[in-house]
């Protein structure tokens, strides 16, 4: 059973911690180098980005983050975590940092504030799933070596992408109580 850690520094840790649970993980809470240091892959939930990169700085985690990702460790991110893994972003704020690793341009709060906040079935890696979007981003581009995972209205927008042991949802699979992204991530931990 992978232990596989929820960065604890914001967001909805313990939903993600939940699901981990449901899909054959032992999941813990990451707030510091040493815990990072003990899991197998890492999910970086959803939050606000801004806020998440600035407690990475101050907790001392971003380098750490970057350096395990650059070595291989598996790393879900969704909606703000989609962010944190994303090599470059659009409509960040003045010297808004990334861990990093996913050869892709991802947009802030492209689907709007939280108002504009919605659901929508879509394909994910071949099966449909239920999704929630929270002033989501989207994938405005991707290199060759990113595998698109789903797409979803407006204008068949990228919202799921595998690059190697990295994976990022725009959406919050962790509040629909469908362990299937989960799953699928608990999969590629253990294939790797």
């Amino acid at each position: 059973m992978p232990t596989i850690g929820v960065l604890a520094l914001q967001g909805d840790v313990r939903e993600h911690a939940r699901m981990l649970q449901e899909a054959g993980a032992t999941a813990v809470a990451v707030r510091r180098p040493a815990e990072l240091d003990a899991v197998d892959a890492l999910v970086i939930p959803g939050g606000e980005s801004t806020t998440m990169w600035k407690l990475a700085e101050t907790f001392d985690m971003l380098q750490p983050l970057r350096m395990r990702v650059k070595e291989g460790m598996p790393a879900y991110g969704s909606c703000a975590g989609m962010i944190m893994l994303a090599d470059r972003i659009e409509d960040g704020i003045a010297g808004q940092q990334t861990i990093g690793g996913i050869d892709m341009v991802v947009r802030r709060n492209a689907f709007g504030r939280q108002v504009d906040s919605f659901e929508e079935d879509l394909d994910f890696a071949g099966e449909r799933v239920h999704t929630v979007f929270i002033r989501a981003p989207w994938v405005e581009s991707v290199g060759a070596d990113v595998e698109v995972l789903g797409r979803c209205e407006p204008g068949d927008r990228i919202v799921a992408v595998r690059q190697g042991p990295l994976l990022a949802t725009s959406f919050h699979p962790e509040l629909t109580g469908d362990t299937r992204v989960h799953r699928y991530f608990v999969d590629m931990v253990r294939e790797l």
